[in-house]
């Protein structure tokens, strides 16, 4: 398609994190880019990025940042549980946003963000960065064209080391906010029902386990749940962050199956395809342990360091939202509403298993305060 506009860009990179780097490095190299400013609570940290990725501005505060006169699109890459305020304040400039999922971490907050959104007319998507991946285009392809018939059943699961849960629960005083559905599940989650987006989801089944990570961090080990759809159809999931350290997966190790009335699609999302073994650690993947010394190469949802540039989805899906921001090019990212959508799933999933029933959808954030 050819591009409808030309915008040069001077990017905000909230979060100089894992991801804020990942992003930043991407954008570096953009030909659209011409500034690119970094507000990061840990100065260390932020006058670290800022070096790699030769930024032009770096502070603390990041509504000195949105203050610039430069800024003119904004990436939100901080903690999930710290999303809201940049957001709406990148909201009340009228910016252009691509914010890492999920909105908020709160229900409430989740709507009053998404609400803010629609009110402005900004331009916001939300990292939903497995749809920027070969596989699931292809799997979204055959689904919309009709291969597979009428989807009846989708399968899901998931398996994770702890890595990611300790991380995140390390780094939150409200362990009750964030679960394996909401920090981890949702990605899987995020592909199906955006596959199944002309089914409407109905009511949701769950049960959830907490003998690893419960006693030291009141956390949930493992959740699997069913979603009923309008038409009849089902979709069951399930995902465990609470496998060994030693677990070789960087990440995410992924099998989804859809069925449907004229056919089935299978994807092994594994990555047990790429084996790497050493005798003592290196820095591959997510949060490196000294036990790890095993890793399915590829099993990191970003993608993978490769001569001094990222390699995979998230690099696509930076592209891809710079290309939007600058050229007008469309792009597949999830929407906030979508994003909203996701959490609202996920937390109906947790309340079903802490309430042990089923849960009528859409969930009403009193709903979920009752629980509490």
């Amino acid at each position: 398609m050819r591009p409808t506009q030309k915008k040069r860009l001077g990017l905000a990179i909230i979060g100089a994190g894992r991801v804020g780097l990942f992003r930043g490095g991407v954008a570096a190299r953009h030909p659209m880019v011409d500034w690119i400013g970094i507000a990061e609570i840990k100065p260390e940290r932020g006058k670290q990025v800022g070096e790699v990725i030769a930024a032009d501005y770096v502070t603390a505060d990041y509504k000195e940042l949105l203050a610039r006169p430069e800024v003119n699109a904004v990436i939100v890459a901080t903690d999930e549980h710290l999303h809201v305020g940049p957001i709406m304040a990148a909201v009340e400039r009228g910016l252009p946003l691509l914010i890492e999922k999920p909105l908020a971490t709160d229900l409430n907050e989740s709507v009053r963000v998404m609400n803010a959104i629609q009110k402005s007319g900004v331009d916001a998507v939300v990292g939903y960065t497995q749809r920027f991946r070969r596989r699931w285009l292809a799997a979204k392809e055959k689904v919309a064209n009709g291969s597979l018939g009428d989807v009846t059943m989708v399968t899901s699961r998931a398996f994770m080391n702890r890595l990611v849960a300790i991380d995140n629960y390390r780094r939150t005083d409200k362990p009750e906010t964030i679960s394996p559905m909401v920090i981890s599940g949702t990605h899987a989650l995020d592909i199906v029902m955006w596959m199944m987006e002309a089914k409407r989801p109905v009511e949701v089944y769950a049960r959830s386990v907490d003998k690893v990570l419960g006693p030291e961090w009141k956390g949930i080990d493992a959740t699997a749940g069913l979603i009923t759809f309008e038409d009849g159809s089902l979709y069951h999931l399930n995902i465990s962050w609470a496998l060994p350290v030693s677990w070789p997966g960087a990440v995410y190790s992924l099998e989804v199956g859809i069925n449907g009335t004229e056919g089935v699609l299978t994807i092994d999302d594994t990555h047990r395809d790429i084996v790497l073994a050493v005798s003592k650690p290196t820095s591959e993947g997510y949060a490196p342990d000294k036990q790890r010394l095993v890793d399915f190469l590829g099993s990191y949802p970003p993608g993978d360091m490769a001569l001094g540039e990222l390699r995979g989805p998230m690099r696509e899906e930076t592209v891809s939202w710079l290309d939007r921001v600058s050229l007008g090019v469309p792009t597949q990212a999830a929407t906030a509403a979508e994003a909203h959508d996701r959490l609202m799933l996920t937390k109906a999933l947790d309340l079903s298993a802490k309430l042990k029933r089923p849960i009528h959808l859409p969930l009403d954030a009193a709903d979920v305060a009752r629980a509490a």
